[in-house]
């Protein structure tokens, strides 16, 4: 069953980079979610350079709590450095996760620091 669970998640999230890119002016949020953290990045893919990124496993990481709040935090640092980078706003692209639980959190938590999507 894992197995159809992940190739589910391949076609979604296929589709959804058919219609989603990023490009200088609006880079790509991109988000990871494994069973022990979340991890989120803010791509061009006109470049393929990633211009700002946080992790709820990386050093500079300072959130407590349950998943959903480490998630929160995530969002507020990569939008942190987003910003110091110069970019505002992004396109949020979910990875073929569902809009729900700890990639919602880390949205918000984006939303909260600034970041416009």
């Amino acid at each position: 069953m894992a197995g159809k669970k992940l190739s589910r998640r391949d076609r979604i999230k296929k589709g959804i980079r058919k219609r989603l890119t990023g490009s200088e002016e609006r880079p790509r949020l991109s988000v990871y979610r494994s069973n022990k953290g979340i991890y989120a990045q803010v791509i061009n893919d006109v470049t393929g350079k990633t211009i700002a990124s946080a992790s709820s496993l990386s050093k500079d990481f300072t959130g407590t709590g349950n998943k959903s709040d480490q998630s929160v935090a995530v969002g507020k640092l990569v939008a942190e450095k987003a910003i110091a980078a110069g970019v505002k706003e992004v396109v949020f692209d979910r990875n073929g996760y569902l809009y729900h639980g700890r990639v919602k959190s880390l949205a918000e938590g984006a939303r909260e620091a600034g970041l416009v999507f």
